[in-house]
C-alpha cells in the first residue's frame, strides 16, 4: 500500500543534511502536518535555475568503474529526480542538499561551450572521448530552455572531436541533425538509460523522466539514422527491476541497440538516507525486503566503495543478475559491436588548420 504523504513529482522526499555544512535546517513533520490541515503551502515544489561560472568544464574521471576517462556536465543537479542517482552526493560540494535541492536547484553552466572550445584549442590537449552527462543528464528539462548541450555538440563537430552522450530524455532527438554529422565521421555514441518496462516503476523511481515508450522510440530513431546506441539498463535494483533485465535487453535489441550495460545499485553517501526514506513512503510493503536484498549484494551493507566490485555487487543475488546479463548478450546481441570512436580526425583538423594558415601567408609574399 502506497503512503499518501509521498511528494508527487519528486524522487527524494526530504532534504538531507549536507555533510559539509555546520548548521542544519529541518522542516519538522508536525509543521508539515499543520500546513496540510490548514491548507497552507509548506513547499512550492518549483525548480530554480541558478547560473554558475566554473573555470573549467572537462573533468578527468579517476574511477575505473564508469567506463570513461573524461566527462563534462552542462548542468549540476537534475530535475529528473531519480531517487537512486549517485550524482546527488556531488550537490553537497556546491552547498546544497543531495535530497530535494538536487532536483529543484539546478546549476546552469552557460559558458560550457566556450570553456569546451578553449580546452579543445589547447596545445596540450590530446583527443580522447569526452562524455556529456558523466554526472547529471545533459538533456534534462533545463536543456530545452538553455540549449547548452547543443552548443557543445556544435563545438565537438567543429573540431572533429569524439563525444559520448548519456541520457534518459527523448530531447536528444532534437539534435539529430548534428548527431548525424558527427556519425558520418564516427565521432559520437549515445547511451540511452532505460531502467524498467513498467510505467508504474518508472514513475516511482524516476518521476520526471521521459516515458519508457518514448525512450524506446529514441533508441529506434537514433539507430535507424546510423547513430550507435548502447542501452544503460542501470541500476538493477533487487526486488524492484532486476527481474526485468532479460526483457529489457530483448526490447532494446529489437529497437536497434548495439549493446547494453548495467550496474547493481549501491546507496553511497547521502543516497542511503534518501532511498531508505523514499522506499518506506512509496513502497512500504516491500521496503524491508528490497533493502535486505541490496545489502545482500554488498556484504551486508547498502554501499560498497571498493573499485571493481562496488558497481558489480557480489553474492548470490548479484550473481543471478550477472547470469541474466550473460544470457541476454548471447541471445539478443550476438555479433553486435558498439564502434570505437575516432580520435585521429581531431589531429588532422589541427594540421589542416596550420597548413591553411601557411597557405594564406604566402599570399603576402
Amino acid at each position: 500500500m502506497k503512503n499518501k504523504t509521498v511528494l508527487k513529482g519528486r524522487g527524494a522526499q526530504q532534504n538531507v543534511h549536507n555533510r559539509f555544512e555546520r548548521h542544519v535546517y529541518e522542516m519538522r513533520d508536525d509543521f508539515l502536518e499543520f500546513c496540510r490541515i490548514e491548507g497552507e503551502a509548506a513547499d512550492q515544489n518549483k525548480t530554480e535555475y541558478i547560473p554558475v561560472f566554473p573555470k573549467t568544464i572537462v573533468n578527468k574521471v579517476t574511477s575505473p568503474d564508469v567506463g570513461m576517462e573524461f566527462s563534462m556536465n552542462p548542468y549540476q543537479g537534475c530535475e529528473h529526480g531519480c531517487v537512486y542517482c549517485y550524482a546527488r552526493n556531488a550537490h553537497e560540494f556546491w552547498g546544497y542538499s543531495a535530497g530535494l535541492d538536487f532536483e529543484r536547484k539546478i546549476l546552469v553552466k552557460k559558458d560550457a561551450s566556450v570553456l569546451l572550445e578553449a580546452k579543445l584549442k589547447s596545445k596540450r590537449w590530446r583527443a580522447q572521448t569526452i562524455v556529456l552527462s558523466g554526472n547529471t543528464d545533459c538533456y534534462q528539462p533545463a536543456e530545452q530552455k538553455f540549449m547548452i548541450t547543443r552548443k557543445c555538440l556544435e563545438v565537438f563537430l567543429k573540431y572533429r572531436h569524439p563525444v559520448g552522450i548519456i541520457t534518459k530524455n527523448a530531447l536528444v532527438l532534437r539534435d539529430l541533425d548534428i548527431l548525424k554529422e558527427l556519425t558520418e565521421h564516427q565521432l559520437v555514441g549515445v547511451n540511452v538509460s532505460i531502467t524498467s518496462l513498467s510505467e508504474k516503476t518508472r514513475r516511482l523511481l524516476e518521476p520526471r523522466t521521459t516515458t519508457i515508450k518514448k525512450r524506446l522510440e529514441t533508441v529506434r530513431v537514433l539507430s535507424e539514422n546510423g547513430i550507435p546506441v548502447n542501452a544503460m539498463l542501470a541500476p538493477m535494483i533487487p526486488g524492484i527491476n532486476s527481474h526485468e533485465l532479460l526483457s529489457l535487453a530483448k526490447k532494446v535489441s529489437e529497437h536497434g541497440a548495439l549493446s547494453f550495460g548495467f550496474t547493481v545499485v549501491r546507496l553511497n553517501g547521502a543516497i542511503r538516507q534518501i532511498f531508505t526514506d523514499w522506499i518506506k513512503k512509496a513502497m512500504p510493503d516491500s521496503a524491508d525486503k528490497v533493502l535486505h536484498q541490496i545489502q545482500a549484494c554488498h556484504g551486508g551493507s547498502l554501499n560498497d566503495s571498493r573499485f571493481g566490485i562496488r558497481s558489480r555487487g557480489e553474492g548470490h543475488i548479484a550473481q543471478q543478475i550477472h547470469d541474466m546479463a550473460r544470457l541476454a548478450r548471447q541471445r539478443y546481441f550476438k555479433d553486435r559491436v558498439f564502434p570505437k570512436l575516432r580520435t585521429d580526425l581531431y589531429t588532422q583538423h589541427k594540421s589542416a588548420f596550420k597548413a591553411s594558415s601557411k597557405d594564406q601567408l604566402r599570399l603576402f609574399r
